[in-house]
């Protein structure tokens, strides 16, 4: 009799361990969706972290940098460094510096850029600007749209090629925010005096 209740106390106890170690799995898979969600939310509303591929914006950034982009929903400005999404010949996002914004007019001339007949002081370019691209100026930027450039002008595809051409602002993805890597080398906007 005494062995029954024994085996019977056991079965009890296997049967609690074993009711404690599905609870304990279920906890922790409902605790990693959970992480998973938030994570997956925080991405696609909040900041993306991106690798530029390019030296289109050097100085500014190089190939292999590392930056944060803010996903949340803004207006862009002149001076913002965007990443783009748009539908593109290189079938990837781009990261350029808006220049001119919806209802702005954007001239290219002996070097310097004009936005609405005022020469932008731009002491981030690398140098002048030699290639003017295959759009017409002036060109207006129309409603919703943005003109980009890159920082390294005369190595960058932007808005001044009709490849690329003005910017739908529902295809920037986000601002960039600061640059992760390399280490120590923060601020992206620290050349850029609007």
């Amino acid at each position: 009799m005494e062995n029954n209740v024994e085996n019977l106390n056991e079965i009890k106890d296997e049967k609690k361990d074993k009711e404690k170690l599905v609870y304990n799995i279920y906890d922790f898979c409902e605790s990693a969706i959970t992480a998973i969600i938030f994570i997956m939310l925080l991405f696609v509303f909040v900041c993306r972290f991106l690798n530029v591929d390019g030296n289109s914006m050097v100085p500014t950034l190089s190939n292999g940098d590392k930056v944060v982009a803010m996903s949340a929903k803004y207006t862009p400005a002149y001076g913002d460094i965007v990443i783009v999404a748009q539908p593109n010949v290189f079938d990837e996002p781009i990261i350029k510096r808006v220049i001119a914004t919806s209802g702005q007019t954007v001239n290219i001339s002996n070097g310097y850029v004009y936005v609405d007949g005022k020469k932008l002081e731009e002491p981030y370019v690398a140098e002048l600007t030699a290639k003017l691209g295959d759009q017409e100026y002036p060109l207006e930027v129309p409603d919703g749209y943005v003109f980009v450039m890159g920082d390294n002008r005369n190595r960058s595809t932007d808005s001044r090629f009709k490849i690329i051409g003005l910017i739908d602002e529902r295809y920037i993805l986000g601002k960039v925010k600061l640059r992760i890597l390399p280490f120590g080398n923060w601020n992206v906007y620290k050349n850029f005096n609007a």
